[in-house]
């Protein structure tokens, strides 16, 4: 009965050393996972912040002034629009006139060649 008590107690030993190797490494991964949502929520926030920044950066208003400021463009008005015509066009007056006549129909001013 002796060696059976023995047996009985080592094995009562083993497991409660498993037992709290198990609740050690239980803790650590609550930990690991507790870091790793924190993170995520970090992430997520600068991911909406940038999105902010991202809509703040493509607004019409910012685009048009930068385009006004760095590249010197102006807006778009009748009494600046160039239209193109065809060289051909120009040797012939009745041709240049139904040249500019079915460029208007079709949408499309002139191409230069």
């Amino acid at each position: 009965m002796s060696r059976f008590n023995f047996f009985l107690l080592l094995a009562l030993l083993g497991s409660a050393l498993y037992l709290v190797n198990v609740q050690y490494q239980s803790r650590q991964l609550y930990s690991e996972l507790d870091k790793a949502r924190s993170r995520a929520r970090e992430i997520e926030t600068d991911n909406e912040r940038l999105q902010v920044e991202k809509r703040a950066q493509a607004a019409a208003l910012r685009v048009e002034k930068l385009a006004k400021e760095q590249l010197q463009m102006r807006t778009v008005t009748p009494a600046i629009t160039h239209y193109v015509t065809y060289s051909a066009a120009l040797s012939s007056p009745a041709r240049s006139v139904e040249s500019v006549a079915t460029t208007r129909d079709s949408g499309v001013v002139g191409r230069i060649q």
